[in-house]
């Protein structure tokens, strides 16, 4: 394992996808209805891009609108133990908030060249969906309209006391989650926890330098 990425396209719309679901929150989006919270939020990015494109390069930007807009409304920490899975019992507080940190900061590198493709007249179609006032996860489902072949979505969402939070994606049949925890896994089978803190840490050091 060399690089925890996704193939190409694959990672670039699994990453833009989770930033698609953040800044509706605070602008009092009802949160109680996990599809029109995406919907309202996916079209207020695309206002930003269309009002200001945004540089992959600008790291600075990038940071901010993630600890501004996203970073409230998306749960970092429950993906990251959902893809650490058994190893989270096993890693001592502190090795935690440290995978989290760097996982949380190799997936806003990531993130600074999928917004720079996102395009002002992206097309997004969603699936109809029915949700009971016991359901606690849901999934909403969508097709993105691109110049290639439409884009499968899937946005996996838990309820909260403040409303529903984003924390898996699943683009094309590879969710997020389990792809990073068989990559998470093989890595700490070769290094044990302090071997992926040490990965995560030299690549995001590496895309720092801009270092593909």
């Amino acid at each position: 394992m060399k690089k925890l990425l996704f193939p190409g396209a694959l990672f670039t719309w699994l990453i833009a996808c989770l930033t698609l679901s953040a800044s509706a929150f605070a602008l009092g989006v009802d949160q109680s209805d996990p599809q029109a919270l995406i919907k309202t939020a996916t079209q207020q990015v695309l206002d930003e891009v269309r009002t200001k494109a945004i540089a992959p390069g600008d790291i600075a930007r990038i940071r901010d609108i993630v600890d501004r807009d996203i970073l409230p409304y998306v749960d970092f920490h429950r993906t990251t133990q959902l893809a650490m899975g058994r190893h989270w019992r096993t890693a001592t507080p502190a090795q935690q908030q440290q995978i989290a940190e760097q996982f949380q900061l190799l997936l806003i590198h990531l993130y600074s060249g999928a917004l720079a493709q996102l395009k002002p007249d992206q097309q997004i179609e969603y699936a109809p969906m029915r949700t009971a006032p016991g359901d606690t996860d849901v999934v909403v489902r969508a097709l993105a309209q691109t110049s290639g072949q439409p884009v499968e979505i899937d946005y996996r969402l838990y309820k909260t006391p403040r409303g529903w939070r984003l924390y898996d994606l699943n683009v094309l049949g590879a969710w997020l989650i389990q792809t990073y925890r068989a990559q998470f896994n093989e890595k700490i089978q070769q290094s044990g926890v302090d071997g992926l803190i040490q990965f995560l840490t030299a690549r995001n050091q590496e895309l720092e330098k801009g270092k593909p």
